[in-house]
């Protein structure tokens, strides 16, 4: 696999690459930027980078207590099937912030 950094800093998000990539998901495709923002701002986002280039992106709604719903988990196409969506869920689950949640959720139509 390749040398991936997993990050949590929104600063660093491609917001016109994840737009892009997630309105042309089968579940983002109705989704407008303004929506993308808004969702973004109200989240807990992760990103993950190759070379510093941003290569997926995922979220949770939460509310760093006891609950936390996964969405938006994509990697760009170039980049699929090499694991690197499992560690961006695995950064979310793992991270500080979110320590105390005792219940995540995710709901897929094609995740392996």
């Amino acid at each position: 696999m390749p040398d991936v950094e997993i990050s949590f800093d929104l600063s660093r998000i491609d917001f016109r690459a994840t737009s892009d990539q997630l309105m042309a998901s089968y579940w983002g495709s109705a989704r407008s930027d303004e929506m993308h923002h808004r969702a973004f701002a109200s989240s807990f986002c992760v990103g993950a980078y190759i070379d510093d280039k941003q290569v997926g992106f995922a979220r949770a709604i939460t509310d760093y207590t006891v609950f936390a719903y996964l969405a938006d988990v994509i990697i760009w196409p170039e980049h699929r099937g090499q694991g690197i969506g499992k560690r961006l869920v695995q950064a979310l689950i793992d991270h500080p912030e979110v320590k105390t949640v005792s219940h995540w959720s995710l709901s897929t139509n094609d995740a392996p």
